[in-house]
C-alpha cells in the first residue's frame, strides 16, 4: 500500500469526522425541542383549557405538587383537574426563561415566569404571578412530556 493512498484515506476520514453534528449542536437542538414543546403546552392551556393541556403534555408517571400534596400519575392529574374550577374562570400563561437538557438528551428542565388570571367570588379579576419549574422526559416516540411540575 502506498503512502499516498493512506494519506488520502486519513484525510477523508478526518473530513467525515469533522462534518458530523457536534455534541453542542445536538444539545441546542434538544433545548429548542423542549422550548417549542413548552410553548405549545402554554398555547394549548390558553386556547383549549389548562386541564386539557396538562393531560396532553404530561407523562404517564407525572408527579405534581399542588396545595402541599403530591399528585401522582396521569389518572391522579385528571382527578385533580376534575375537582378544580372551570378553566373558563381562569387563564394561565407562562414562558421559559431557561432551558437545559442532559448530555444524553433524555431529560431536560425549564423554569420561568407564569401569570394566573382569575375571577374571585365577587367577579373581580385577580392576578397571581410566580416562577414555574418543569422537568421534561423524552418519550419512546421521541416527544417530550413533563414528569414534574
Amino acid at each position: 500500500m502506498d503512502i499516498k493512498r493512506v494519506c488520502i484515506g486519513l484525510i477523508v476520514l478526518l473530513w467525515l469526522g469533522c462534518n458530523t453534528p457536534t455534541k453542542k449542536s445536538k444539545l441546542e437542538t434538544w433545548k429548542q425541542e423542549i422550548r417549542d414543546t413548552e410553548k405549545a403546552f402554554s398555547n394549548m392551556a390558553q386556547k383549549e383549557g389548562v386541564a386539557k393541556a396538562f393531560e396532553t403534555y404530561c407523562a404517564n408517571d407525572v408527579v405534581m405538587m399542588r396545595n402541599n400534596k403530591l399528585v401522582k400519575g396521569k389518572d391522579g392529574l385528571k382527578t385533580y383537574f376534575s375537582h378544580q374550577t372551570s378553566s373558563s374562570n381562569f387563564k394561565l400563561s407562562w414562558a421559559p426563561d431557561f432551558v437545559d437538557v442532559s448530555s444524553s438528551g433524555d431529560l431536560g428542565y425549564t423554569y420561568g415566569k407564569y401569570q394566573l388570571t382569575y375571577k374571585d367570588s365577587t367577579g373581580a379579576e385577580m392576578q397571581n404571578t410566580g416562577v414555574f419549574h418543569t422537568v421534561w422526559k423524552r418519550q419512546p416516540d421521541q416527544t417530550w412530556k413533563f414528569v414534574w411540575d
